[in-house]
């Protein structure tokens, strides 16, 4: 019987969007689940729409809707800056919402009120059920109120456990349009990474349960966790990186205290790799970000540990992520949901984690001040641990001074001399003994010499890059240059 269904809501791309009218608002699913095979005739279609509003969170995706000619037909309204559309953003093109992701179910259903959902699902099972695979968090939620629900069917979308499956009787209609899912593929770690990944290693325990997000560091921290036991997950969303350490048994689940023996997650952030181990696979559940992110949730764990990077941390401890000055750069995410849920939690900790610097080493992360425009994500209240490739700055407990001193250590040697200053100037005392001062300029001796070495390094393996390449340019113009004859 749902065959019949299924087979009467199945239609062309081009008559779905037909369903769309002029001042919509339609929100679409994100990041690995994003339906754009949906969205691409949007786009081909733009002109026969007007005073359309997109509402999306982290788009893997270039953001057309952010381009001069969609004036008057699409505009964006964002959840998650993301490379595509910080521009538009800056510029007032776009618009961007701020929430805290446990939050935003709730905020889409009951602020911002869309009429249409886009959503990517898998093909149907034998008992007619899709499921929304890599991407339940705020994208399962929506269909439930939306008037009208457009599913992107996908043969590539995995199928995956959980509260993430729905009845084909639930949508408005269906297209089947088969294409590579968006991936974010595992980059190289840095050294930094690394070292920030053994400082965050050290501070978990055999038995504690793991948020972990994207990226190098969450990486660089699954790379050294490979002697721990009887981990478990519960994550917004993850990416490669944790899949060895669920295969090998590190990540096993068996001491959770809520959902044990099972991975929750909100999202699956990665390639092929990641992909292929949640499909089908009754140990990962995927469930709706105000389950998963719900801080009262998160505390149910024992032992939560969550890690989180930043863009800046001041003296007092304030932790900046999501905007540098005026600009938009991401957005909260789920940081304060799992510092907060962590917190809460029997024996949990949380952790911020980051480079000592940025813009290549020209910039320090540790400040005296916040940047002026920029607001604070995690309160100085909140932060607990801080971790750099320096070492740790527990903050929890401590007084402004104690504060200070201990990020003031963990900052990379070369600022070290002015956050000294700003403290002096803050407090009216040295913050170190002569001792320690003695120890702080033979580590910055050490850096700068360290720092030199590897430039000169750098130049001159960059010499003999550009003496490779003048040589092969030599020989190829040597090579079809006519050969003069001989008498």
């Amino acid at each position: 019987m749902w065959k019949e269904i299924y087979e009467k809501k199945l239609m062309s791309v081009e008559e779905a969007i037909r369903l769309i009218q002029d001042g919509d608002k339609v929100v679409v699913g994100f990041g690995c689940g994003e339906p754009f095979g949906i969205e691409n005739a949007l786009v081909e279609h733009y002109e026969e729409y007007h005073d359309v509003t997109i509402i999306n969170m982290l788009t893997l995706g270039n953001s057309p809707w952010c381009e001069p000619r969609m004036k008057g037909h699409f505009k964006l309204n964002c959840l998650f800056a993301s490379q595509s559309n910080r521009a538009s953003i800056s510029d007032g093109t776009s618009e961007f919402t701020t929430s805290h992701f446990y939050e935003i179910p709730e905020i889409i259903r009951s602020y911002i009120c869309p009429r249409v959902a886009l959503v990517m699902v898998s093909p149907p099972d034998e008992h007619g059920y899709v499921s929304f695979g890599t991407t339940v968090d705020y994208t399962k939620g929506t269909t439930d109120h939306c008037e009208i629900v457009i599913a992107q069917v996908n043969k590539n979308m995995p199928r995956t456990f959980g509260n993430s499956i729905k009845h084909v009787r639930d949508f408005t209609c269906f297209v089947e349009i088969d294409e590579p899912l968006p991936e974010v593929k595992t980059v190289n770690i840095s050294d930094v990474e690394m070292e920030i990944g053994r400082y965050c290693a050290s501070l978990i325990k055999d038995g504690d349960c793991l948020q972990l997000g994207i990226g190098g560091i969450p990486n660089a921290v699954c790379a050294q966790l490979t002697d721990k036991k009887n981990l478990g997950l519960h994550s917004e969303l993850v990416g490669d990186g944790v899949v060895d350490l669920l295969e090998s048994g590190v990540i096993n689940n068996k001491v959770k205290t809520a959902n044990r023996g099972r991975t929750v997650l909100g999202a699956a952030f990665g390639s092929k790799k990641l992909n292929d181990y949640i499909n089908n696979n009754p140990a990962v559940e995927m469930h709706p970000i105000d389950y998963v992110n719900n801080p009262i949730e998160i505390a149910k764990n024992d032992n939560m540990v969550s890690i989180n990077s930043c863009i800046q941390v001041d003296l007092l401890g304030q932790v900046v992520s999501d905007t540098i000055g005026l600009s938009q750069f991401s957005a909260v995410g789920g940081q304060v949901d799992f510092v907060r849920g962590a917190t809460m939690s029997k024996g949990g900790r949380s952790i911020i984690a980051m480079p000592s610097t940025a813009k290549k080493g020209m910039v320090s992360r540790i400040v005296p001040l916040i940047t002026e425009g920029s607001a604070v994500t995690t309160p100085r209240n909140d932060v607990n641990y801080v971790v750099t490739e320096y070492g740790i700055a527990q903050l929890k407990g401590k007084t402004l001074k104690e504060r200070a001193k201990a990020l003031i250590m963990i900052a990379h040697p070369r600022f070290r001399p002015h956050l000294i200053l700003e403290y002096k100037r803050r407090f009216n005392e040295e913050p170190f003994t002569d001792e320690e001062m003695n120890g702080f300029t033979t580590a910055l001796k050490e850096k700068l010499r360290d720092d030199r070495e590897m430039l000169l390094e750098h130049h001159e393996a960059a010499k003999e890059r550009r003496k490779e390449t003048r040589d092969k340019i030599k020989e190829n113009i040597t090579e079809h240059l006519p050969r003069r004859k001989q008498d």
